[in-house]
């Protein structure tokens, strides 16, 4: 999207795109609250897939609310108003399909996650493109991609989600037992948001980390420097595909490993995950080294050739690559509350570092935040991964010498 953007646009329309997307992500992403990954994470079943849901529906309502708020008191002219208020309604149709995803990694089947991601991903390019090469108006894009992923979420998503509630069920003209709908209970809701709140604020955090240096670029350099940063930023989203579906494929099982005390499959599934992230972050390195260059200008243009930018944004992208790794298997564990301080610590060296450095440095002082902050979030990742794999060490080993005590006990 934000290459048709470039082509077909200018500089300063990638900067409105991306700008909408960096006031109204970190809100949506707060108001998810994780629930998708402690819904596939649930192993004991502790909750009813309308508890979820009830809850989903609540936040996105909330968070589409604040946004709009943000938008009305940020002294923003009225187009970029009417720009972030359609970010978020795009983000609300996402939030209510990502509460059936979890649904659907709850069941392992994950092939409906990806289809329902492969029809959307096309139908949002597409209808960005028509769109705004007909009317060069980025809300009436982004409005296109609110369509998109409507249409998906009430079509395919949908019917899958009943699917996954009634096992073996199959249109008859009767209505099945168990539809999607929200479970309305406040004692519970109150209870899962306990639990789940430090998760929204980490992934608000996380959100929040990549859009720091954008708040800076924009205040400091103005929205052309902000359109040309985020362009060359963008490629960073590839491999993260990659690594969301992977970490999701595998936080479930991660959580009956430890659940179970599987301490050899818990360690060895860890070590695959961090290694897979590892060798993504390797060779988008060295790639941007070897041809930066021409990937920029092929893409977007002559303007946007800043191979040296390119190359810190990979490597800031790889050390989060592998960081993310480390949060999908601290979370399987039931690790939630730990990850708070972590994420405001992180958060709080990328402002500091974007503070100091972008008004030096540049776009390049963007990117050199991004990885001193993505080097704390990975380093804290690491030792609170060691600390759970340790953990369940320790909790088997004391099981099986409570085990034999009462063994000999019972022998006596």
């Amino acid at each position: 999207m934000t290459i048709v953007l470039a082509k077909l646009g200018s500089p300063e329309q990638v900067g409105q795109f991306a700008l909408g997307l960096a006031i109204a992500a970190p809100v949506f992403m707060f108001a998810t609250l994780r629930l998708r990954d402690v819904q596939a994470t649930d192993a004991k079943q502790e909750y009813q897939f309308g508890d979820y849901f009830a809850l989903r529906l609540t936040t996105t309502v909330i968070a589409f609310v604040v946004v709009a708020f943000i938008a009305f008191l940020s002294g923003y002219h009225m187009q970029m108003i009417l720009i972030i208020l359609a970010t978020a309604a795009s983000k609300s149709a996402e939030a209510v399909s990502d509460a059936l995803y979890g649904l659907f990694m709850q069941h392992e089947r994950l092939d409906r996650i990806a289809k329902s991601m492969i029809m959307k991903g096309p139908l949002q390019l597409a209808g960005l493109g028509f769109v705004f090469y007909f009317t060069g108006s980025i809300f009436w894009a982004v409005i296109a991609i609110s369509l998109a992923r409507l249409s998906i979420l009430l079509t395919y998503d949908l019917r899958n989600a009943i699917k996954s509630l009634n096992p073996g069920f199959s249109p008859s003209g009767l209505l099945p037992k168990n539809m999607p709908r929200p479970r309305w209970n406040a004692a519970t809701m109150k209870k899962l948001v306990m639990l789940t709140l430090p998760l929204g604020v980490v992934t608000m955090l996380i959100s929040f980390n990549t859009n720091i240096p954008r708040y800076f670029i924009d205040g400091y350099l103005g929205a052309y420097a902000l359109g040309i940063f985020a362009a060359i930023a963008s490629f960073q989203k590839v491999a993260p595909t990659v690594v969301q579906a992977l970490g999701r494929s595998a936080s479930p099982r991660l959580a009956k490993y430890y659940g179970a005390g599987n301490v050899k499959a818990f360690r060895r599934l860890t070590l695959q995950l961090i290694g897979i992230g590892g060798l993504l972050a390797g060779g988008g390195v060295t790639v941007a080294l070897l041809f930066g260059r021409q990937i920029l200008i092929l893409f977007y243009g002559p303007e946007y050739a800043m191979p040296g930018l390119f190359a810190l944004l990979m490597l800031a992208a790889g050390i989060d690559y592998i960081a993310t790794m480390f949060l999908f298997v601290i979370t399987s564990a039931r690790y939630f509350r730990i990850q708070l301080p972590l994420h405001l610590l992180t958060a709080s060296t990328v402002a500091l570092a974007g503070f100091l450095l972008i008004p030096s440095f540049g776009l390049k002082g963007a990117a050199l935040s991004l990885i001193v902050g993505n080097l704390v979030r990975a380093s804290g990742g690491m030792t609170i991964a060691w600390h759970a794999h340790r953990a369940l060490h320790r909790q088997v080993k004391e099981s099986k010498v409570q085990a034999t005590m009462e063994t000999s006990i019972n022998q006596i």
